[in-house]
């Protein structure tokens, strides 16, 4: 009786592990293609101009956007980021392009937040890093809550910018100090004489949204409290 249990225990154990190695490695797998996973505080946080329910997985180049008393926090793969009221931002796992509103980032893989002309980037890539970026009425505020950052201007992309012009165009915010420097760097607009604000977010569901007044900076959960990444992966 106990040989026919045993037997009967080991093939159940067989049925249940073969579509377990099938699907566990699918599962991680569309982990890594989404990117990032979106929670929000409630309703008011939208994807693609589409209301996010309170879990989401968000792709490469996705457009997050945060309403009024309302916020919403990215994790990905050695990083995290506090997306604060009343915030535009676009995804992509290496840089968050902010239009406008606040974020809080904590990072040990050298996440950068880019700003029409201006690039905030750590210091150390591979040194865990939080530091906050508020962007409004063509300000941007930048507070380095945990080692340094540099702030980063360039009328081209960091990839067309030699390392010679990107040393010359950036300044260091040493940790526990802010910074501040208007957005309006890059070319002057011949017909309106106003500096242009630099690329918008590339994704079609920017255009025609609405700019709204930004929140006070929130620094909530692991990004005040805890210096270990959400997803520990050590560069």
């Amino acid at each position: 009786m106990r040989n026919a249990w045993s037997v009967t225990l080991l093939r159940w154990r067989n049925l249940v592990s073969i579509p377990m190695t099938v699907l566990l490695p699918l599962s991680l797998s569309a982990q890594e293609a989404a990117g990032a996973i979106l929670h929000s505080s409630g309703s008011g946080v939208f994807v693609n101009e589409s209301a996010a329910p309170p879990s989401i997985a968000v792709f490469p180049n996705d457009l997050v956007k945060t309403e009024k008393d309302v916020v919403a926090r990215l994790e990905f793969t050695g990083s995290a980021a506090e997306i604060n009221s009343e915030t535009i931002l676009q995804f992509t796992p290496t840089e968050l392009a902010l239009d406008h509103g606040s974020v809080s980032i904590a990072t040990g893989r050298g996440l950068r937040v880019r700003i029409g002309c201006i690039t905030v980037m750590p210091v150390h890539d591979d040194i865990w890093t939080r530091y906050q970026v508020l962007d409004v009425s063509g300000k941007v505020t930048v507070a380095a809550l945990k080692e340094d950052v540099f702030m980063e201007v360039h009328a081209k992309s960091l990839q067309e910018t030699n390392a010679r012009e990107r040393e010359r165009n950036r300044s260091l915010v040493r940790q526990g100090e802010q910074s501040s420097r208007e957005e309006q760097c890059g070319a002057v607009d011949s017909k309106s004489g106003v500096a242009a604000r630099g690329p918008l977010l590339n994704s079609p569901y920017a255009i025609g949204t609405a700019a709204v007044g930004v929140g006070v900076l929130a620094c909530l959960g692991l990004l005040c409290h805890n210096d270990d990444p959400v997803s520990p992966a050590k560069p």
